[in-house]
């Protein structure tokens, strides 16, 4: 565990051995843990650890959506991968907040963790079985550039299907309002949270799309709002 030691060496030379600062991190021991409880029914971690239900996670930071050798990932998984979704403390931490927010058909049955605390200590844990980051908090892809969190309140907004009807001319040039997935994913009859969710991990650049990105961007709180409210209701 000599990378662990050396992180929370270094942050707490930094913060003058404040305590907080090894929280920062996350408690890996403690991570190990959440790992067991949380995750090892479906992935396993560690010297020679083989796929299972899910993928093994040695070297998780770093690594492509969807790439883990010798494993069949669902067809969402892998398009986020080709469009350019890599494993990061961001991404990793907003999909385990919540595993839609970044791959909304995801066959991970798993409705995540919302302990920031745990949550950080299982990322802590994880990180030890990658080799790419380096031995300091701040390498890439360890950095934490974002907080992927979404504000409660933008969930509660209650949007106004109509005003998504006005809105979705542009949304419908390349998803079909029948449902039909030619290439493109689905968002017809797909649930409002789900559907603001991802809109947000656009805007905050999480999902990587570039073109979706910048749609996302243009959008307001409430645009992004009525949006989904029309296309959950679309006959």
């Amino acid at each position: 565990m000599a990378l662990r030691a050396g992180l929370v060496a270094l942050v707490l030379a930094v913060a003058g051995g404040a305590p907080a600062a090894a929280e920062e991190i996350g408690d890996a021991d403690r991570g190990a843990t959440v790992f067991k409880r949380q995750c090892s029914a479906c992935h396993k971690v560690g010297q020679g650890a083989p796929n299972g239900i899910g993928p093994q996670l040695n070297g998780i930071f770093g690594r492509r959506a969807g790439a883990a050798p010798g494993f069949k990932y669902s067809k969402s998984m892998a398009r986020m991968g080709a469009d350019g979704l890599t494993w990061t403390l961001d991404t990793l931490d907003a999909y385990v907040r919540n595993p839609k927010a970044l791959v909304s058909g995801t066959r991970m049955n798993y409705r995540g963790l919302a302990d920031d605390a745990a949550r950080g200590a299982l990322l802590a844990f994880l990180r030890e079985w990658s080799d790419r980051p380096q031995n300091i908090p701040e390498a890439e892809p360890t950095a934490r550039k974002t907080e992927p969190g979404l504000d409660p309140a933008i969930l509660a907004i209650e949007g106004d299907p109509d005003y998504g009807e006005y809105l979705s001319s542009e949304c419908t040039t390349c998803h079909q309002r029948d449902g039909s997935d030619q290439g493109i994913p689905s968002i017809t009859h797909w649930p409002e949270e789900d559907f603001v969710v991802a809109m947000h991990a656009y805007k905050q650049k999480l999902r990587p799309h570039p073109v979706m990105q910048m749609m996302a961007g243009r959008l307001s709180n409430d645009e992004i709002a009525a949006l989904a409210a029309y296309f959950a209701a679309l006959e």
